[in-house]
């Protein structure tokens, strides 16, 4: 065979294949077609002069897709202490942290982690998606039972996919139907609750102290908490969920992300001693999966300084802004169902609605995505707005005001 026949031949899909793939290619396309052009979009650069705003295309456009709560990215000291990383340690590591990736900043940044969130150790992954996939499939197994909210991050759905454990959800936040799950399996079996703290597609909050109560009712029973969206968002020094219920120390497996609030990436566990040594030696998304790079550890550990020293003051700012935001967005008569954190749906009940919702607030500068199945149910579309500390109110106002006028054009059009 030729090279060119080679090639021929690895660039045909075989039709088993496509078939798989059809749906979603046709999905894709009809989107396309429609003139919806959302995803991948390029950002060229942030707006040093106003933070809110980025310029995609050319084009300056006000962000509310930002996971940058606490406006940390581009912070000076973040990006120096990242600079020096790189200087001392280069651009990566050797390999895995079992087998000669382990860095001093690794184990620093760890150690910040704990002593910010009042656990004894914790532990850093490649990604907050890796964190929850491997710690769930870690900890528990077949036999176990894994009681998990519906609304919980896809990680955490393919963390109980994999664990081989019974995976019984629940309605969100249903403590009722919680508890009669959790009381319907064997007592000697291992359970593991898993929510989010504040969940990631309608910003409400967990009620945690009730979280609390029922694991503490149960024998062989864990609490595993995703701070993703709530660590520097909620509890008055940015600190969490714990901090926002007054219940520090008592979450069993308090997970996170390094690549939101932190400006950086990775995701971390932070628990007791021995649950933090058992997953350095059992967790496979850990063992076999490099290191952090320097730069993102040193990023992270200079964040988690910056949020000690600033994180009060800058989430007053933020908070003030989403309490003006979710008024106004109520009083213009908005659906944003039950949210009271930086995360606010605008529920449009159609995919066609919001995307045609976004593609107005796009041609008139306001970068805000629309999500639809299966990150939402359907019937459930929205556009997902994150609000931050560095919203002017003037952006604010701005934003509102598009969205009115995009209601409007969504109204006479669909």
């Amino acid at each position: 065979m030729t090279d060119n026949t080679l090639q021929l031949m690895a660039s045909v899909v075989p039709a088993t294949f496509r078939v798989k793939m059809a749906r979603t290619l046709r999905r894709l396309a009809k989107i396309q077609a429609s003139g919806h052009r959302f995803f991948f979009g390029a950002i060229d650069a942030y707006d040093d002069k106003r933070a809110a705003w980025t310029v995609s295309d050319g084009v300056p456009m006000l962000n509310f897709c930002t996971y940058s709560y606490l406006g940390l990215l581009k912070h000076d000291y973040i990006q120096h202490q990242a600079q020096k990383a790189l200087e001392h340690y280069g651009t990566g590591t050797h390999g895995v942290r079992l087998l000669g990736g382990n860095l001093t900043v690794h184990e620093q940044l760890e150690r910040k982690i704990a002593s910010f969130f009042g656990r004894d150790d914790a532990i850093t992954f490649t990604s907050g998606f890796m964190t929850n996939l491997t710690v769930v499939d870690s900890m528990v197994s077949k036999g176990d039972y894994i009681f998990c909210d519906e609304r919980n991050h896809a990680s955490i759905m393919d963390g109980c996919r994999i664990s081989g454990a019974t995976t019984l959800k629940f309605h969100h936040n249903d403590l009722k139907e919680l508890e009669e799950k959790i009381a319907s399996a064997p007592a000697t079996a291992r359970k593991l609750i898993v929510v989010d703290a504040v969940y990631s597609m309608d910003g409400d909050i967990a009620p945690l102290p009730a979280l609390l109560n029922i694991r503490n009712r149960y024998p062989n029973c864990m609490l595993m908490v995703d701070e993703a969206h709530s660590f520097g968002v909620i509890g008055n020094n940015a600190k969490g969920i714990e901090e926002h219920f007054n219940c520090r120390g008592q979450i069993d497996i308090l997970m996170g992300t390094l690549s939101k609030t932190v400006p950086s990436q990775g995701g971390f566990i932070a628990a007791n001693a021995d649950i933090i040594n058992y997953l350095r030696y059992s967790a496979r998304g850990f063992i076999f999966s490099a290191a952090i790079s320097p730069v993102s550890a040193a990023a992270a550990l200079a964040a988690f300084e910056v949020i000690e020293q600033e994180g009060p003051g800058r989430r007053l700012r933020l908070m003030r802004n989403v309490s003006y935001f979710l008024t106004r967005l109520r009083e213009e008569g908005f659906d944003i169902g039950n949210t009271e954190t930086a995360i606010i749906p605008i529920l449009m009940s159609t995919e066609a609605k919001a995307f045609e919702m976004a593609r107005y607030c796009h041609e008139q500068g306001v970068f805000a995505m629309p999500v639809g199945y299966p990150a939402v149910p359907k019937g459930a579309e929205r556009l997902r707005m994150n609000v931050t500390c560095d919203h002017r109110q003037s952006d604010l106002d701005h934003a509102l005001q598009v969205l009115i006028q995009a209601r409007e054009h969504v109204r006479s059009t669909i």
